[in-house]
């Protein structure tokens, strides 16, 4: 272990600040230092940074000076807590772990601060330790609390990489909202005009969005008003027209033989990019040619990040033509190819998908060739069954034949499944834990949101058989949320090791984009390809298993896709 120092800020703006042995505990005198990032400039030779929360204190910090790594004790502390009782979503501040370390009341964090582009001189604040404890003394407590605790995990290695990986991430997470993706608002707004139409005063709908409301309404026959914007409102007007409907969903819609159908869904996309991506946000999101969102690395129980507002994980590809390079920069785009099943092969060690994961670059034609008959189509809704429990129809079929083929694989999503449904915990490879089985499973990217649901896997209780599936997917999805916090943090270290210019600017869960010079982009996308080698070794060990990057280097991001 390197050196380590734990520090906090102290109310003049100065920080205090101690080393640290190697069971976290204080190796030295406690010293000060005027301001924080003094504290830190001055110590290069620092390993490791303790403090309380990245999020807070990193955001300020950067303005001033870089850190190569720390450890995020809120984070931290979130990740042993549900490791250790299952109880994921607990209170995680540090006053929270030092409550619970002490056995008195665990207070509840502070509510998550709105989301805005521009910093707040209101926004809340940390969540304040009881009257007269200092709050260096407490953070050294927790740390030291915690490296115990990470010793009685039930893989020791593989907790303390993922508690590394994790405060990597937050470092990743403050660094890409300062930079910013680049962001060209005249293209925006010429896209909306194009696709919306002129905007009405008052406030109302735009003009083509006004006009396909009065095609719906006149579908469903003259003198009605239909709402397309509330489900409801469509939902009783197919009923009054003989059609019953479960939801307004788009794969129900198109099973429809109705004139109300097409005006509707053309609303309906319309209506999605109006008022998540339309006028408002472009004024709300986008300063000075870039759209910085607030990263919330582990936003979901899965490890995936989400965003604290701007919808920056869910862009439309249309306007993605808004999203462009600087003159003489490029944006390098990198999406890892079948990374859920790669995880699988390389978490499962399951010896023919390890293989299969090895051998080429697209791993579903691979299997199509050896399984499917070359039908790509039919071998990847066939994998992707398996891994999300979807075991009706077509994938029904091919579930005993990948199970012939790959038991380990097929088996050790099998067990998930059966851990969820009886009520017990699963953790991924690394050694995140999923929710206990008094939480409702959460509703992530199991399918995308616009396809029909299948059947839950397996027997039971309907809520049992939704806790598997969630389950079956959790042990997969989430050793891939914890392989691409690996990943990152090996592309940041190879761009600042690298001396480039080069900047992470965006990330959701299989995609990277790091905008650099032209002359940079080569160099980036080998780092990139490198990156993804050296995560893969260090979380699941030397295996057969690539994760091979379709890389595109560009100067929109429209032209990656």
């Amino acid at each position: 272990m390197g050196m380590r120092w734990a520090v906090v800020e102290t109310g003049d703006g100065g920080a205090r600040l101690c080393p640290l042995d190697r069971d976290g505990r204080p190796a030295g005198p406690v010293l000060r230092e005027p301001s924080l990032a003094e504290a830190v400039r001055s110590r290069p030779e620092v390993e490791r940074w303790v403090w309380r929360s990245t999020a807070e204190i990193y955001r300020r910090l950067l303005a001033e000076v870089r850190v190569e790594r720390c450890y995020d004790v809120e984070a931290a502390e979130a990740l042993l807590i549900g490791h250790e009782e299952g109880q994921s979503g607990q209170p995680h501040s540090l006053a929270a772990a030092w409550a619970r370390l002490h056995g008195r009341p665990v207070p509840q964090d502070a509510p998550v601060r709105t989301a805005q582009a521009q910093p707040s001189l209101f926004e809340p604040g940390s969540v304040p330790l009881p009257p007269g404890t200092d709050e260096l003394t407490a953070l050294l407590e927790v740390y030291a609390g915690h490296m115990a605790r990470t010793e009685r995990a039930e893989h020791p290695d593989r907790m303390r990489l993922l508690l590394a990986a994790e405060s990597a991430g937050m470092l990743v997470a403050t660094e890409m909202g300062r930079a910013g993706v680049p962001w060209r608002a005249d293209v925006h707004r010429k896209l909306l005009d194009e696709l919306l139409g002129e905007r009405y005063p008052g406030g109302g709908e735009p003009r083509r969005m006004a006009e396909l409301a009065d095609e719906v309404s006149r579908a469903f026959g003259a003198g009605r008003r239909v709402r397309p914007d509330l489900p409801n409102d469509i939902i009783k007007a197919f009923a009054r027209a003989g059609i019953s409907l479960t939801s307004t969903r788009k794969w129900e819609l198109q099973q429809i033989d109705h004139p109300a159908v097409a005006p509707l869904l053309e609303y309906k996309t319309l209506y999605r990019l109006y008022t998540a991506h339309g006028w408002a946000w472009l004024q709300q999101w986008v300063h000075d040619g870039r759209f910085r969102p607030e990263y919330l690395p582990g936003g979901t129980v899965s490890g995936r990040w989400t965003t604290n507002g701007g919808g920056a994980l869910q862009i439309p590809k249309v306007i993605r033509r808004a999203v462009r390079a600087d003159p003489g920069w490029r944006l390098v785009v990198a999406d890892a190819a079948q990374m859920e099943p790669r995880v699988l092969a390389a978490v499962s060690r399951d010896r023919g998908l390890m293989e299969l994961a090895g051998s080429g670059e697209d791993l579903y034609a691979d299997l199509a060739a050896r399984a499917f008959g070359g039908d790509r189509a039919r071998a990847k809704l066939g994998l992707l069954g398996a891994i999300y429990g979807q075991t009706s129809g077509d994938a029904l079929k091919h579930m005993a034949d990948l199970r012939r083929r790959y038991p380990a694989a097929v088996a050790y999503v099998d067990e998930a499944a059966r851990a969820g449904e009886e009520g017990r915990l699963v953790r991924t490879w690394m050694g995140r834990t999923c929710p206990p089985a008094s939480v409702a499973p959460p509703d992530e990217a199991g399918l995308p949101q616009e396809e029909e649901p299948s059947p839950a896997y397996g027997t039971g209780s309907a809520a049992a058989r939704a806790r598997g599936r969630f389950t079956r997917n959790f042990v997969v999805q989430g050793s891939a949320a914890d392989w691409a916090l690996l990943l990152l943090a090996a592309v940041r270290r190879s761009l600042s090791e690298g001396g480039l210019r080069a900047e992470l600017v965006f990330f959701q869960h299989d995609e990277v984009i790091v905008h650099c010079p032209a002359q940079e982009a080569e160099t980036v996308a080998e780092a990139i390809t490198a990156a993804a080698a050296t995560a893969g070794r260090i979380a699941f060990g030397e295996t057969p298993v690539r994760f091979p990057f379709t890389t595109a280097v560009v100067e929109c991001y429209a032209e990656a896709k």
